[in-house]
């Protein structure tokens, strides 16, 4: 399975709809911006508070839904063709974008 190998700008993206039950895309990254359930944001890696049980967004469409999180677009090659390969794909991501320390 082909993972991310080099900074996301460099990655020709395939859109395509969003995966029902997978919610990768709210577990893996982190989101510094204030949720009306997680006034501090959340860590890469933990469930937003937002995911519902079957693994969607409860703010989709609201405009208290952070923009970071409308702008985290589905595409075949974060997506691939499992929630898993989703996750590794968006932790990596997350590696790769995270401020030095």
């Amino acid at each position: 399975m082909a993972l991310i190998q080099q900074a996301p700008a460099a990655i020709k993206i395939i859109a395509m709809n969003c995966r029902p039950g997978c919610g990768a895309c709210c577990i893996a990254p982190s989101i510094s911006t204030p949720t009306p359930k997680m006034p501090h944001g959340k860590r890469a890696g933990e469930p937003c508070a937002h995911l519902t049980p079957n693994l969607a967004c409860d703010l989709f469409g609201s405009p208290e839904r952070p923009a970071v999180c409308g702008s985290l677009q589905p595409s075949a090659e974060m997506c691939g063709a499992s929630r898993e390969h989703a996750l590794i794909w968006l932790e990596r991501l997350e590696q790769l974008t995270r401020p030095q320390a």
